[in-house]
């Protein structure tokens, strides 16, 4: 399964066929952005093995600067994303395609703090099965509780931290 309908939330158990999903939008962004100087990433949830998500692709573009990223807006578009601006972080460009939401983009500055904490949580959890196992564990009980979003921002600041 992949999208989920504006204003919900509904974590799914890992889906193999994400991975999949993600290589083909990342051909699709390549050659609608055409010989850029980006880097593309999948991150979060969905681009851990086992892991339980949203089933939204996450992706993550790096850029050289901030201002480079507004050359892209229009190709992206082409290929049936919204540009939301920085949609309330600071430094990132989002997108999102579908009225069924499929796919976010979070485009960021090469080596920003943004760019390194989602490299290191994705590979984190990608690497320690236990904490993979604890993470999702954690997603579940506090998707019946509380917003997911501040979910993930409390468990990347506990992981960065080292606790």
């Amino acid at each position: 399964m992949i999208g989920l309908e504006q204003g919900k939330v509904l974590l799914a158990e890992y889906d193999p066929k994400w991975p999949i999903e993600f290589a083909k939008e990342n051909k699709l962004i390549t050659s609608a952005v055409g010989p850029v100087d980006i880097l593309i990433e999948h991150v979060g949830s969905t681009a851990v093995s086992g892991l339980c998500a949203k089933p939204i692709i996450d992706i993550l573009i790096g850029i050289p600067n901030f201002a480079d990223g507004f050359s892209l807006v229009v190709s992206l578009e082409g290929i049936g994303y919204e540009f939301k601006g920085e949609n309330g972080i600071a430094s990132r460009h989002f997108f999102a395609k579908g009225l069924l939401r499929t796919h976010h983009i979070h485009m960021v500055e090469k080596n920003s703090t943004f760019w390194k904490e989602h490299i290191l949580f994705r590979d984190f959890l990608r690497n320690n099965d236990i904490d993979n196992q604890k993470y999702a564990l954690l997603k579940k009980t506090w998707h019946k509780l509380i917003s997911p979003t501040v979910m993930v921002i409390q468990m990347q600041k506990r992981t960065l931290s080292g606790q």
